[in-house]
């Protein structure tokens, strides 16, 4: 990326400033404005969220808000009430107290005498679902928003649930949020009051693991805050954003489908990171395509290019060999005018015996094919999602489709190109009342190895619907539709497609309460996949984008280094495994507040065996934050296990000021399973 030292406006930066909600809380808040806003008030843009605006954001944060104030915007970032230096306790994500405090804000910064009261929203992941939320709420001056790695629908497309089974990411979600609002406001900003905050945070956050897994179906508490139920609700012009290797590209199509307001959708190769920074590259100049996004929307430059070419940009993937990380994606930027798109072409492929039929064959004669996995299957699927790309990205697929049901393409002839969402079509049954089945859609190379592109889960138990799971009757055959990820993906004249279904997917998902064996009937099932035709694009312009480039970052150092693990393992004396991951930050110094902070997270997901009933999972992970004589620390740790009939949650939180505990607290609870 490369940094901008010269902007067009002189920008001065407010390093604190309170803001005053309704019942008496105050937000802390970082303002970058123009010089020139004292006199010719601009539009403002809010990113509010809960991820420590004075250190652990700082560095992004002085990338991307200097840059857009450079260029005309008043940009405030603020901490979510009970995050950071704000005030009050976070007990939830996307909680109606959260929403209001965002109107508030906005309705504040709109009443500013340097903004024209014409406002905009933009956010990464948790800043980006509550803008589409806020949107929908319509409040004044909302012009448009900019949503990235976000989702519409909190239940089937988010963190905690896949196709209605438990994503272990629900686990490790909710252990970041309990070690993030354990964590101190600064007593530079907030003075002596400082403990009394850290202390109401300490004692009333709470464990939101436990609300998630007690709500294991689609109700009301995943409704709330899922826009996709009235997209009619959002007025305003969005911006959706995304990438191949993160966890809410799906949200993009749906976006682009179900609003009716002005959209346009852009999805890179990227993990969960903003695209001026996209790790797999090519990164993007995003910030100047943000730039020219508000002056379209909020200064009212029509002709500025905003709205033209494409709604839909995608980084069309070619093909590569399977690895747990890549610094670069190869491919090309490809368009559509329109999503859904009438250049794409819904194909049908009809499985065989072990085979996947071209397109136009004849359905082979029914016959059975079962499998019953092993709990090994998933140890090289890599995240739900990759937050920071090394080396959380699935590995080849032969070590698990040797404990899966393959289906293999005959080698292709030309070239295949796929953008959408497959769809694996199954006639099943199940031998046991509760079953899930994991499906994978792998390119598979001339010498074997196999690049998984896309893949999906299904609960089985929700073949009724997701607010209704009841348990399966044994042999009974279903007719199911499983929805793999959305994707662009080429793929070359000499490569096979495979199918892999398994019947557990662990650690990505939570496996079933018991071993299941699944019985499949491939000449009724078929593999539907959304076909793009080669060289449909050949007389379009070709999407360009600049240099990714941003503002001049603020000085880290880093003290003592972290490290990076991911570990499988496997004891063949007593058949323990387990998937180990490392994610430290080392201890880094922020210069210009003279504050070292301390971020490790271990994680440890393991099974015994075939034992269903020894799954597991755990957490630990440690904080500290210190400057002078002032230093403070926490401890959290989760475990979650699991009988046939019930989930096991047990955690622990100790809280340490200097070298004395100040809180420790431990939570201890059953919750029922539920068809999962």
């Amino acid at each position: 990326m490369r940094t901008v030292t010269t902007l067009p406006h002189e920008v001065e930066e407010i390093e604190h400033l309170w803001i005053p909600m309704s019942d008496g809380v105050r937000l802390s808040a970082r303002l970058w404005r123009p010089v020139l806003s004292g006199r010719e008030p601009v539009p403002g843009v809010l990113e509010m969220i809960p991820y420590r605006k004075r250190d652990l954001t700082a560095q992004r944060d002085s990338i991307n808000h200097p840059y857009m104030a450079g260029h005309g915007y008043a940009c405030l970032r603020v901490d979510l009430r009970g995050s950071g230096d704000s005030e009050g306790v976070l007990t939830d994500e996307y909680l109606e107290r959260e929403l209001c405090d965002a109107e508030e804000v906005l309705a504040w910064m709109a009443a500013q005498p340097w903004c024209t009261g014409r406002t905009g929203m933009m956010g990464i992941s948790w800043g980006g679902f509550n803008a589409l939320q806020v949107a929908a709420r319509r409040p004044p001056g909302l012009g448009a928003i900019i949503t990235v790695c976000s989702s519409d629908d909190r239940y089937a497309d988010d963190v905690h649930y896949m196709g209605g089974c438990l994503l272990s990411d629900n686990l490790s979600w909710a252990s970041t949020m309990f070690a993030y609002t354990s964590c101190p406001p600064d007593p530079v900003i907030v003075g002596d009051r400082w403990r009394e905050i850290w202390l109401g945070r300490l004692r009333h956050s709470g464990l939101w693991l436990e609300p998630w897994l007690r709500h294991q179906r689609r109700d009301a508490y995943w409704r709330r805050g899922s826009v996709k139920e009235d997209y009619s609700a959002i007025e305003c012009p969005v911006l959706a954003v995304s990438g191949w290797a993160d966890g809410y590209s799906n949200a993009v199509f749906r976006l682009l489908s179900g609003l009716h307001s002005p959209v346009r959708g852009l999805i890179g190769p990227w993990s969960h990171k903003y695209p001026h920074q996209g790790q797999p590259g090519p990164p993007i100049g995003f910030l100047q395509e943000a730039v020219i996004w508000w002056d379209h929307w909020l200064k009212d430059k029509r002709d500025n290019g905003a709205m033209d070419g494409p709604a839909l940009t995608i980084w069309m993937q070619d093909t590569v060999r399977p690895a747990t990380s890549y610094k670069h994606r190869p491919g090309r930027w490809v368009g559509e005018p329109s999503w859904p798109s009438p250049r794409i072409v819904e194909t049908f492929y009809p499985l065989g015996l072990h085979r996947i039929a071209g397109p136009g064959e004849s359905p082979e004669p029914s016959t059975e094919l079962t499998v019953q996995s092993p709990l090994s299957v998933g140890q090289f699927a890599g995240k739900w999602c990759s937050y920071n790309a090394p080396p959380d990205m699935p590995y080849d697929q032969r070590e698990e489709d040797g404990g899966s049901m393959v289906f293999d393409s005959d080698p292709l002839s030309e070239r295949l190109e796929v953008l959408g969402a497959p769809l694996v079509e199954l006639v099943l049954s199940a031998d046991r009342p509760v079953a899930m089945v994991a499906v994978r859609l792998s390119d598979v190379a001339p010498d074997g190895e196999a690049t998984r592109v896309s893949y999906g889960m299904r609960n089985l138990n929700h073949y009724g619907g997701s607010d209704a799971p009841q348990p399966l009757e044994p042999g009974e055959r279903h007719r199911v539709t499983v929805q793999l990820n959305g994707m662009a993906q080429a793929f070359p004249a000499g490569h096979r497609l495979r199918i892999s279904l398994s019947t557990s997917y662990w650690p990505l998902v939570w496996p079933p309460p018991e071993s299941v064996r699944l019985t499949v009937d491939p000449g009724q099932s078929c593999l539907i996949l959304p076909v793009r035709p080669v060289g449909v694009d050949a007389a379009d312009p070709v999407p360009r984008f600049d240099e990714a480039e941003g503002a001049a970052p603020i000085a880290v150092t880093q003290k003592q280094p972290g490290e990076q693990v991911w570990h499988v393992s496997r004891n063949l004396v007593d058949l323990s495994a387990a998937l180990t991951v490392v994610k430290d930050l080392g201890v880094v110094h922020f210069r210009d507040i003279d504050l070292l902070v301390t971020r490790r997270v271990d994680e440890r997901y393991s099974f015994v065996g075939a034992d269903f009933n020894s799954v597991r999972g755990e957490t630990n992970w440690t904080m500290q934050f210190e400057r002078g004589d002032w230093k403070v620390h926490t401890r959290t740790r989760t475990v979650l296990s699991s009988t046939p009939t019930d989930f096991h949650l047990y955690a622990e939180l100790d809280a340490f000021e200097g070298g004395r505990r100040v809180m420790s607290k431990t939570w201890n609870t059953t919750i029922p399973r539920d068809c999962i």
